[in-house]
């Protein structure tokens, strides 16, 4: 990564599959003390989850050795939070920040994310965790040629050309790949803009906060939002190197409160039909073990902003890279 927020590299950054040498390039010392200095947006997760408060040695050579009474009876402590798959749109720690909204408009989102050890219970510190959502009205950033999204405005520049299918209801996304984003193939970049991507770190108690939009729908997906989280990595002053990725998996919003965001500006503009929780294929319907985020908001309100909250239960001696 640069400096600069906008990274106007016109073939953007190639998909890794070898995470053993994943990196983070981070513009000099500066970049770096912005990590350290999470502090400012850290906030700690619901605290009525298991693992609030817990110490924060997550990992390491004595993991097992540490683990807590029910664990070493057989049993753990805090279930495993679903794998699934990172779908085709995944662009390898493109932007270190925790502010990933760029220019977007939409419903302010805060979104909370613990990381723990599931066996010890004890947070995951200095991992590197990756979030990606698509827009308000259905697009991802750096594949806008894939459809022309869900809603009014004007087409992306480098949307596909022609006349779509004669069957095709008018703003429908006519170029989704499989599994409408959630399977299939990785598909490489065809554009340079990154918003609603991000990469930021944990911090000791396991705790990372990111700020972007809620996010809109596309044909045959939920509403959702896609993570990862890298471990035994090193942060140096070039970033985040080498590690595995021991957690794969996608984020989910409940039918109420998406219903609500149906009626606020740009989400009403969207002609396409929203699939629902129940119907998605990617979701395993095991609430917040699946990924089904806690939100709050002003119901009276949703428009003035959504909090979203999770403890994200992971095995840091595991490899879940979500591409198989």
């Amino acid at each position: 990564m640069t400096g600069n927020e906008n990274n106007k590299n016109p073939q953007g950054p190639k998909h890794k599959r070898n995470l053993t040498r994943r990196k983070v390039v981070v513009a000099g010392g500066a970049a770096v003390a912005a990590v350290g200095g999470a502090t400012a947006l850290a906030m700690s997760a619901n605290a009525s989850e298991p693992g609030k408060g817990v110490g924060a040695n997550g990992v390491g050579a004595n993991r097992k050795a540490t683990a807590s009474a029910s664990a070493s009876a057989g049993a753990v402590c805090y279930k495993l939070t679903s794998e699934t798959t990172e779908g085709p749109y995944y662009i390898d720690a493109d932007k270190l920040r925790q502010d990933i909204t760029e220019d977007k408009e939409g419903i302010p989102l805060t979104l909370q994310l613990k990381v723990i050890d599931s066996e010890t219970c004890k947070p995951v510190p200095n991992a590197a965790v990756d979030v990606w959502h698509c827009d308000a009205l259905g697009l991802y950033s750096g594949y806008e040629s894939f459809s022309q999204g869900g809603g009014g405005g004007t087409p992306p520049t480098d949307a596909p050309t022609g006349t779509p299918p004669t069957d095709a209801p008018s703003g429908t996304p006519t170029g989704e790949p499989p599994a409408g984003g959630g399977g299939g193939g990785h598909e490489e970049p065809t554009s340079d803009t990154r918003y609603l991507r991000g990469t930021w770190r944990t911090d000791k108690q396991g705790n990372v906060t990111f700020r972007t939009i809620f996010p809109g729908w596309y044909q045959g997906r939920c509403v959702h939002i896609h993570t990862k989280v890298h471990v035994n990595g090193e942060w140096t002053d070039a970033g985040y190197e080498g590690g595995t990725t021991c957690h794969t998996g996608q984020l989910f919003f409940d039918e109420d409160t998406v219903t609500r965001t149906e009626s606020v500006e740009p989400y009403s503009t969207s002609t396409t039909t929203r699939t629902t929780l129940t119907e998605d294929t990617i979701y395993d319907q095991s609430g917040t073990t699946g990924g089904l985020l806690k939100l709050k908001y002003d119901k009276n309100s949703i428009a003035r902003g959504v909090v979203a909250s999770l403890t994200m239960g992971v095995d840091p001696d595991t490899t879940n890279e979500g591409t198989g």
